[in-house]
């Protein structure tokens, strides 16, 4: 019987056991998974720069089919990092990717060149080039970066000159509400002797931004990548760009921090995009910002993007990491650091949604369409802002046109916002299409705002040009005539359970709504000092009211051309 038993037992437990051991021989890896850039020469000291032993450790996992370039705890200087597909980039905590000061000028070295294109002539250096940065990667997939680690763009240009100022420095506040001509440590350089390059009708390329070969101006530049992943880091003094995407597809950002001194995270012409648990503190310009450029060539859609709990704001740079957050900087307009849609607007936006984001002391919500693109399916909710020094909302269609082909202004329609709560804007909303070319589809609902006031009645008479070619800003439109809804050349506009307060007394009305077809107002509650109107309206057909507190329910299909309310 035991005979019995070992000859037909022992057969199967050997071939399970070998079984077993070939699975286990399987499991085992055949190739690390893990490449330290100490092993590849990294020195980690912030003085040496690791740029090849970088570059090294990311070549020999691409070798190896792809794996995690490690940086442990230390401080790697560099120069341009490579990339590449299959890679992912880890900054362990105690980690700091250094952008590394450039060469002096007329030394060769430093940061890669940048790239030729023919696409120049419709946006600034900054966005039609992606090589010269401190990480760069083109027609990628499957890529990430992620932390705990810091990456510290103490190098880079912000777009002027060859170096930016230092950490805690603040430019000098301009006069126009835009940026300051020379933000840099050595002042604007020269473009390089570039005939070929002469500047179009839109004045790019110009000698104000080019930067020569070795300077930096981006921390992160992406082009035309797919399955994209950042997470977990964060990031200081970033410069032009601390995050560039363009053409990127399936790209996530997750719990990433910037404390920068220009745009935080630019979204241009990419697809299926999740931002969410992001904090961006940038001063002096946009914190998360849409676009659409021709960068690529092509007018390619930004759309499916959703941006989800994310805090903007515009304290001095380097105060949101520090746990300061500093109110030092003065310039016209305020600080920026907002949620923008534009102003490069050619490809045009669609499939947006924007939720559950903190906006303090920096300008509101801005969806520009002025390129000759669309700007459709927009949804925002749950939105709260303190100390607003800008319009809170600024939807705006004009004809800069800045697009090839281009004749005649873009769009913007379907557009939903709703739970907005503002303390402290400092001026009223603004909604300003074109004659012939209006906002359209416009529904603001759930909404709490208290304004700063003080404005006088002379105010109240003031006319707001159209500015159909300028850059869209709305302080640039100057002080409006009311002080909580300024709305012009728009159709089927909604404004429902909409509460408008002021902190100091203010001459002008809430409201002044100028050539609207298909006006609603429903539930909406304004205060009506003595001797002042709610509102004023002109040119405004299809009005309905209804339950809103001190002007009585009704409906007046005729148009009114000249009224009050």
């Amino acid at each position: 019987m035991i005979r019995l038993v070992m000859r037909h037992f022992l057969p199967r437990v050997s071939a399970l056991l070998l079984t077993l051991l070939s699975a286990g021989h399987a499991a085992e890896p055949s190739r690390p998974l893990i490449f330290d850039v100490r092993a590849y020469g990294a020195t980690g000291d912030g003085k040496t720069p690791d740029t090849a032993a970088i570059n090294r450790a990311i070549t020999a996992a691409v070798a190896a089919g792809g794996g995690t370039v490690w940086f442990p705890a230390g401080t790697y200087a560099s120069y341009s990092i490579h990339l590449q597909s299959n890679i992912a980039l880890h900054l362990d905590a105690g980690s700091t990717l250094l952008a590394a000061d450039p060469p002096p000028a007329g030394t060769p070295g430093g940061y890669d060149a940048a790239e030729t294109n023919a696409w120049v002539f419709y946006q600034d250096f900054g966005h039609s080039h992606w090589h010269n940065s401190l990480i760069w990667g083109e027609n990628l997939e499957n890529v990430s970066i992620t932390g705990p680690g810091r990456i510290y763009g103490r190098g880079l240009s912000r777009g002027t000159g060859r170096i930016s100022l230092p950490v805690g420095a603040s430019p000098p506040p301009t006069t126009d509400g835009l940026l300051p001509d020379v933000l840099s440590a050595d002042g604007p350089v020269t473009a390089p002797d570039r005939p070929d390059l002469v500047p179009g009708p839109f004045n790019y390329p110009n000698a104000r931004d080019t930067l020569p070969d070795g300077v930096g101006n981006k921390a992160i530049a992406l082009k035309n990548c797919r399955n994209v992943t950042l997470r977990d880091f964060t990031m200081l003094h970033g410069g032009h760009f601390a995050i560039l995407a363009t053409g990127v597809d399936n790209f996530t950002v997750e719990n990433v921090t910037i404390d920068t001194n220009r745009d935080g995270i630019d979204l241009d012409a990419c697809k299926n995009v999740r931002v969410s648990n992001c904090a961006i503190n940038s001063p002096w310009d946009d914190g998360l910002c849409l676009k659409s450029s021709h960068g690529l060539g092509e007018a390619r859609v930004t759309e499916n993007v959703t941006l989800t709990g994310c805090f903007l704001s515009g304290y001095d740079e380097g105060t949101l990491l520090d746990g300061t957050r500093a109110r030092k900087i003065a310039h016209r307009g305020g600080p920026i650091g907002r949620i923008k849609l534009g102003t490069e607007a050619g490809g045009g936006f669609r499939n947006i949604a924007i939720a559950n984001c903190v906006f303090d002391y920096c300008r509101g919500l801005a969806l520009e369409q002025v390129d000759g693109g669309v700007l459709e399916d927009i949804t925002i909710t749950n939105i709260t802002m303190r100390d607003v020094p800008n319009a809170p909302v600024f939807i705006r269609v004009g004809a800069r046109l800045r697009r090839p082909g281009a004749t005649e202004p873009g769009s913007a329609r379907r557009i939903l916002i709703s739970n907005l709560n503002v303390w402290n804007a400092t001026e009223g909303m603004l909604i300003a299409g074109l004659p012939g070319f209006p906002v359209e589809d416009v529904t603001l609902s759930n909404i709490l705002i208290s304004y700063a006031g003080g404005g006088t009645a002379a105010m109240a008479g003031r006319d707001v040009p159209e500015l159909e070619k300028s850059y869209p800003e709305p302080n640039l439109f100057g002080t409006l005539p009311v002080w909580g809804v300024f709305a012009r050349h728009v159709k089927n506009l909604t404004l429902r359970g909409l509460e408008l307060r002021v902190l100091a007394p203010d001459a002008r009305p809430a409201l002044g709504l100028d050539d609207i077809a298909d006006l609603t107002l429903d539930t909406v509650k304004l205060p009506s000092p003595a001797g002042v109107a709610r509102g004023t309206l002109k040119n405004v057909s299809g009005l309905t009211v209804r339950a809103s507190p001190g002007l009585p329910d009704s409906t007046r299909p005729e148009k009114i051309a000249d009224g009050k309310l």
